[in-house]
């Protein structure tokens, strides 16, 4: 992953933070839901505290499960320049079984914490995931409070968008837009598959564009 968040920063001129969840990669401990949400307040905490971004100028970006660390985090943090949500699902339950209601023993409710997002979101996902069906991503995008141009990827799957020319054109016009909204700096970011990422978007010289974490 680290080639893919040298790429964003480049192309989105962003800083980017990356992590494993608890139990995989170079993390120790156990790849719990509650694990996950303690790993992405800890991330945020550490670019807050010891980095001096602030919550307005920072975008999550979760993908795949990590759509439910971010969730959870941007449910509770209403300052936030915007999220982005990569093949997101609407809830662990609901990506094997069609279940029309929330049970108390599922897991990362995205359906559920989505409806308590303030900020900007931006919902990315292949019209042929066959791991989490694109119906999750519309779904998710239609309870957004704050829409924005949504990228429905034609014949993209669930580990591919990045190959897509669309992918990054995309989220270059939507780090711009959210700059160009917060006149300062941005940050963003990003939960990916069993590893996070975030970043803070690089400062123009004349120190006009915002910074991202994703």
């Amino acid at each position: 992953m680290v080639e893919l968040f040298l790429e964003l920063s480049i192309h989105l001129r962003v800083n980017v933070i990356g992590y494993d969840y608890s139990g995989y990669g170079q993390s120790t401990g156990k790849p719990t839901e509650s694990n996950t949400y303690a790993d992405i307040e800890a991330v945020y905490r550490c670019l807050t505290e010891q980095y001096g971004a602030r919550e307005e100028d920072i975008i999550l970006y979760g993908q795949s499960v990590g759509s439910g660390p971010t969730l959870e985090l941007a449910s509770r943090r209403q300052a936030l320049r915007a999220v982005v949500l990569h093949s997101p699902i609407l809830s662990g339950l609901r990506v094997l079984y069609p279940v029309k209601r929330t049970y108390w023993f599922d897991i990362f409710k995205n359906i559920d914490k989505i409806r308590s997002v303030s900020c900007p979101v931006l919902v990315i996902h292949g019209t042929d995931d066959d791991v989490v069906d694109c119906s999750h991503g519309k779904q998710l995008w239609e309870l957004s409070k704050e829409k924005s141009e949504p990228l429905w990827l034609s014949g993209g799957g669930h580990c591919n968008l990045e190959l897509f020319p669309e992918y990054i054109r995309h989220l270059k016009k939507f780090v711009l837009a959210m700059a160009a909204r917060g006149g300062g700096g941005a940050e963003t970011h990003q939960a990916d598959r069993p590893q996070n990422r975030a970043g803070k978007r690089k400062e123009d010289p004349g120190g006009g564009a915002p910074p991202a974490a994703g």
